[in-house]
């Protein structure tokens, strides 16, 4: 219904932001990360949004990054998690953090976000396994080079497993062009 809103950070109150939209202020819920990183009060901001309706409220949830509301829909399609915890989630782990844990099954980094229990994370670590693409499954401090993405990409294509592929490509030199890269992963993938 409302996929973006562009206008005037008219007021800052976490985790509540005011957008100006030609003289319509939305009220709009926005995660820790999202709004660290809001300009100051006055400038031109835009919002990608969610919109949920209830059978109380109408809530606009908004984010500065596609990956960010991806994120947050994957998350309120999870039974038991929803908007307001699913902001939580994103208020306690950037994208990239949460894709990292989920891909190596760390329930412990889960539990540290507030109003996640033992049994929540789990069921978030099960339902999200694979979900969140190979880009972001890498820990933050991991750079990957341009033929690193395309080799993991390529071993994904091919079927494998992003867990899989990220353990090829740790094992190969770090400036192995991409073909080679492809090869040498694939014979360590096949022994």
């Amino acid at each position: 219904m409302i996929g973006r809103l562009s206008g005037l950070l008219a007021e800052k109150t976490p985790p509540q932001v005011l957008i100006d939209v030609g003289g319509v202020g939305y009220e709009v819920d926005v995660p820790m990360s999202t709004f660290f990183n809001l300009p100051a009060l006055g400038e031109r901001v835009t919002l990608l949004t969610h919109f949920v309706v209830r059978e109380d409220a109408q809530v606009l949830f908004g984010f500065l990054t596609a990956p960010e509301r991806a994120t947050f829909r994957l998350l309120v399609k999870i039974s038991g998690v929803g908007p307001r915890t699913a902001l939580s989630i994103l208020s306690g782990l950037s994208v990239t953090e949460l894709a990292h844990a989920v891909s190596v099954q760390d329930g412990g980094r889960l539990v540290k976000v507030p109003g996640i229990g033992k049994k929540t994370a789990e069921r978030l670590l099960l339902e999200l396994k694979g979900k969140l693409g190979p880009d972001l499954s890498l820990p933050p401090s991991a750079p990957v080079s341009e033929a690193g993405t395309d080799i993991v990409q390529a071993l994904v294509a091919l079927g494998y497993s992003d867990r899989e592929a990220q353990a090829a490509l740790k094992a190969l030199p770090k400036d192995v062009g991409v073909s080679e890269g492809i090869k040498l992963a694939l014979k360590a993938l096949n022994k």
